[in-house]
Formats: structure tokens, sequence, C-alpha cells
């Protein structure tokens, strides 16, 4: 299962979920489904996040490589590059909040 399906698939049961919870009537069933509701929402926010966070680094790795000449059998460096700036300027943003 691809990043996609994970996601559409936590969508999917997010609303399944919801769903459901409105014709239970047990109070701990619907307790435990509000629950599991919350945790698969945390899931999907941390997936979407991630896939926002290697978008973002593979533009950046891209223009790097582009501007030092589109070298050849230095995409590793890039992506590494890539992925400190990023993750340094999440860190900053993180810490000024």
């Amino acid at each position: 299962m691809d990043e996609t399906d994970d996601v559409l698939e936590l969508e999917r049961k997010i609303a399944q979920a919801s769903r459901i919870s409105s014709r239970v009537t047990d109070p701990t069933t619907y307790e435990r489904l509000k629950a599991w509701v919350a945790e698969l929402r945390q899931r999907l926010r941390q997936r979407r996040a991630a896939r926002r966070m290697r978008e973002e680094i593979t533009a950046r790795a891209h223009e790097l490589w582009e501007q030092n000449g589109c070298p050849v059998d230095r995409d590793l460096e890039f992506w590494l590059q890539a992925e400190s700036e990023i993750s340094g300027a999440t860190e900053s943003d993180r810490s000024a909040q």
C-alpha cells in the first residue's frame, strides 16, 4: 500500500467510524469509537505532514541540483542538504511558536 492509498484508507475509516458512532447507544462503545476516530485523525495529520515535508525536500533538492549544474550521481548529497534545510526551518518554526 503506497502513501496515497494509506491516506485514503484512513479517511475512509474515519468516515465509517463516524457513521457508526452516530448510531451507537452504548456510552462505552461510543467513547471507544470516538477515541479511535481521534487516533485515526492524528495518524492522518502525521501522514499528510510527512508527505508535505517530502514534497518540500524533493523540490528543494531539485533546485540545489539545478543550481549546481545538474551533476550526475550527487542526488543523495542534494537530498540530504535539502532535508537539513527544511528540517532546520521546521524546527525554528516550532521553537518560535
